[in-house]
Parts: structure tokens; C-alpha cells; sequence
């Protein structure tokens, strides 16, 4: 039974590619981001990283004293970009450790 399963997920497998090689890029086929991205990574990879976490702790702070002042709708307006934030840390990390044209 395991050798059914496992020779199903090894043919899948090459029928998708070889699927590890096309989600990181190893691939052997050339991948080049377009200028608007390449500008974009090169601005934001200047920025420290902690930038992006000081923005999601401020805009909890600034959400929850918004909601002290009895500012519901704003208070959840500034709260809903934490996430936004913290993501944007997360992409301006894999810019500075990988970036989009490193190592061609």
C-alpha cells in the first residue's frame, strides 16, 4: 500500500515539475523581476527592519487610545494596519537576505 502512495506522489511530482525547484526559484529557467520591483526592493531594502514592527506597535498604541477617547470606527480603521505592517517587515526581510536578481 505505501509503495502505491508513494509511487503516485513521485509521479505527480514530475508532472508538476518537480515541485520544490519552481516555489524557490532553484529552477534551471531564468526568472527576472520587472523594474517597478526591482526599484521597490531596492528602496525598502534600505529601511531597517525593525521599522516596519516599531509602525505595528505604534498603530496599536495610537488604535487603542483612539478607542479610549471613544473613537470606535477610527480606532478600528488604524488597528487593521498592524497585519499591513508586520507583512511588510516580513517582505522587506526576504529583499535584504534574497532580493530578486542576487546571485546573477
Amino acid at each position: 500500500m505505501s509503495t502505491s502512495t508513494t509511487g503516485q506522489g513521485q509521479q505527480a511530482n514530475r508532472q508538476m515539475g518537480g515541485g520544490q525547484n519552481q516555489m524557490t526559484g532553484g529552477g534551471s529557467g531564468t526568472h527576472e523581476e520587472g523594474s517597478v520591483a526591482r526599484t521597490l526592493e531596492q528602496q525598502t531594502a534600505k529601511l531597517p527592519s525593525d521599522t516596519f514592527l516599531w509602525a505595528a506597535v505604534g498603530s496599536i498604541g495610537v488604535s487603542a487610545v483612539l478607542r479610549m477617547m471613544g473613537k470606535k470606527h477610527a480606532s478600528l480603521f488604524v488597528g487593521d494596519w498592524v497585519a499591513p505592517m508586520l507583512l511588510f517587515g516580513v517582505y522587506n526581510k526576504i529583499v535584504k537576505l534574497h532580493g530578486s536578481d542576487r546571485g546573477h
